[in-house]
């Protein structure tokens, strides 16, 4: 079973800038790809961004890509999300989550079978 431990968030200011973190444990057949999802209250959950152990590959969503980077450190099992430039939009709880190889589209949240805990990030002028 994978478990995803996420830590970082809080608030921050327009402009700014901040780094979650996801540490992962378990098989690594079911965390081939490790994405960033977030949602606020009334909306839809949102993808962020992906990444993969196998193959290196990665994905933004379009209101992040320039702005937001996916990047992990295979020697401490953990995937980060860096946010830049961030925006109030942007506020939302965050989520990583884990899919297996056999997972199709990861830019959708169905296809994910392990998530973290969440952390909210509050972007406040």
């Amino acid at each position: 079973q994978v478990q995803l431990q996420q830590s970082g968030g809080g608030v921050v200011q327009i402009g700014g800038s901040m780094t979650l973190a996801c540490a992962a444990s378990g098989p690594s057949v079911s965390r081939y790809g490790t994405g960033w999802f977030r949602q606020s209250p009334g909306k839809e959950r949102q993808f962020v961004g992906v990444v993969t152990w196998r193959g290196d590959l990665k994905h933004y969503a379009d209101s992040t890509k320039g702005r937001f980077t996916v990047f992990k450190d295979a020697s401490k099992n953990t995937v980060y999300l860096e946010m830049n430039n961030l925006i109030p939009d942007d506020t939302g709880i965050y989520y990583c989550a884990a899919a297996s190889d056999q997972a199709g589209n990861l830019g959708d949240p169905e296809e994910y079978d392990y998530w973290g805990q969440g952390t909210q990030v509050t972007v406040s002028s």
